[in-house]
C-alpha cells in the first residue's frame, strides 16, 4: 500500500482515541462480521486501548470457520471417489469434518491438491483430462465471482472434468439473522471491507432502516479500525443510524458491479447452511440450471442430511458472539493450533486462533 505509514501512525492513532474518548459515554457493543477485522483487532491491541465501555465482539466473518460439517463432508467424500483430484485452498486441509479432515483422506491417499486460486483448478482439469477435478468452493463474496469466472471459462473451453462443492456464502442476509435473534444487544456493525469492495453499501442498508443500528464499512489498519469505531460511536451518541464508508479508498458505495454480474450469471441466491446459525434463507449460492452440471455434489450423488458437531465445540456460539473462545473447554486445553477441536482454530482468521495468537491462550482468559 502506498501510504500505509498513515494509517499505522501512532499519533494519529492516540488523536483518534481522544476523540472516541471525548465523545463516547454509552455502552456500545460492536461487532465486526470479517476475519480479517478480528485479526487487525487483536494484532494491534485495538481491544485494549478503548474505553472500557465499549466492547468488540467477534462475529461470522470467518468462511472456513461458517462451513457446516454438512459440506466437508460432501468434500471427503467425492475425494474418496476413484480417478477424482481434490482441490481446495489450505486452510480447509485440517477442519474437522464428521470422521475425518482433507489432510487426514491426503496422507490415506487420496489426490488432494492447494490451489491458490479457481483458475488453478481450471487449468488442472485441462492438463489431466483423465481425471475429475473439483474444486472446494468456500467463502463469500470476496471470492465467489472467481468461482462463477471458473465455471464460465470451464464451459467456454469445453473442459467437463472440472466441477464445484458449491459452499459459498452471502453476508448481508446472515447480519439480519443475528439481529433478528437478538442474543447479544449490538449496537453496532463494523462492516467488511472486502466484502464490501464487491457489494457496495445498498445490501446493508436494513441494518439502519429497519433496526435503526448504525452500520460502516471499515479497513484494515489500526487507523482505519480505530476511525471507524469513532463513526459508530458517534452515531450512537447522536442516536441516528445509518450506512457509512470510512473504508472509502477501497469501496465505492455501489461495489463492483462487473463482478457481482458475473457471480449471479452462474449462481442464484438460496438457503445456506451456517455453522452455529442454522439454515438462514438467501445467503447461499445455488448454481443455475444452465450450469448444474458443475454441481459435483449433484454429479456424484452424495447426500448428507445432518451436520454433526464433535462434542464439546462451542464454535458456533462463538460464531454468533455469544461467548469468547476461552468460555470453551476445549480452547487451548484440548483445542490448540496443532490440533484443532473445531475451525475457529484452525483458519487464521477464525477467532479462536486470533485469541490463542495474540496472548489469549491461556485457559480462562478474557478478551
Amino acid at each position: 500500500m502506498k501510504f500505509q505509514k498513515e494509517y499505522r501512525d501512532t499519533g494519529m492513532a492516540r488523536v483518534i482515541i481522544n476523540k472516541i474518548n471525548g465523545v463516547s459515554r454509552k455502552p456500545a457493543r460492536l461487532m465486526e462480521v470479517c476475519g480479517t477485522h478480528t485479526v487487525a483487532i487483536f494484532r494491534h491491541g485495538i481491544r485494549d486501548i478503548l474505553p472500557q465501555h465499549i466492547s468488540l465482539i467477534s462475529g461470522p466473518g470467518c468462511p472456513v470457520c461458517v462451513t457446516p460439517n454438512r459440506h466437508i463432508d460432501e468434500a471427503l467424500e467425492i475425494c474418496r471417489q476413484p480417478g477424482v483430484i481434490l482441490t481446495t485452498f489450505g486452510d480447509m486441509m485440517k477442519v474437522p469434518g464428521s470422521s475425518s479432515s482433507l489432510a487426514a483422506e491426503k496422507a490415506a491417499g487420496a489426490d488432494i491438491r492447494i490451489v491458490y486460486s479457481t483458475m488453478d483448478a481450471v487449468d488442472l482439469a485441462r492438463d489431466n483430462p483423465d481425471k475429475e477435478t473439483v474444486f472446494f468452493g468456500i467463502g463469500f463474496e470476496t471470492t465467489s465471482p472467481t468461482v462463477a469466472a471458473a465455471i464460465l471459462r470451464a464451459k467456454r473451453e469445453g473442459i467437463g472434468n472440472f466441477s464445484v462443492v458449491g459452499a459459498q456464502k452471502l453476508i448481508p442476509q446472515a447480519i439480519r439473522a443475528l439481529l433478528e435473534n437478538n442474543e447479544i444487544g449490538i449496537n453496532g456493525f463494523i462492516l467488511p471491507g472486502h466484502v464490501s469492495s464487491l457489494i457496495g453499501t445498498k445490501p446493508y442498508a436494513f441494518i439502519a432502516e429497519e433496526f435503526s443500528i448504525p452500520a460502516v464499512v471499515i479497513g484494515f489498519e489500526p487507523v482505519d479500525i480505530l476511525q471507524g469505531i469513532y463513526m459508530l460511536v458517534r452515531q450512537i451518541e447522536e442516536g441516528i443510524a445509518k450506512v457509512e464508508i470510512q473504508y472509502n479508498r477501497g469501496v465505492p458505495p455501489e461495489g463492483n458491479p462487473y463482478a457481482m454480474n458475473i457471480l449471479f450469471k452462474v449462481f442464484q441466491p438460496g438457503d445456506a447452511s451456517w455453522r452455529g446459525m442454522g439454515t438462514i434463507p438467501g445467503t447461499g449460492l445455488a448454481f443455475r440450471p444452465e450450469y448444474r452440471r458443475f454441481d459435483a455434489v449433484k454429479k456424484y450423488g452424495i447426500r448428507i442430511d445432518e451436520d454433526s458437531d464433535l462434542p464439546g465445540c462451542r464454535c458456533g456460539e462463538v460464531l454468533r458472539g455469544v461467548i469468547t473462545p476461552p468460555e470453551c473447554g476445549h480452547f487451548g486445553r484440548t483445542c490448540i493450533p496443532e490440533n484443532p477441536v473445531g475451525p475457529c482454530m484452525v483458519s487464521v482468521e477464525g477467532t479462536c486462533a486470533a485469541y490463542y495468537k495474540y496472548g489469549k491462550g491461556a485457559p480462562g482468559d478474557e478478551a
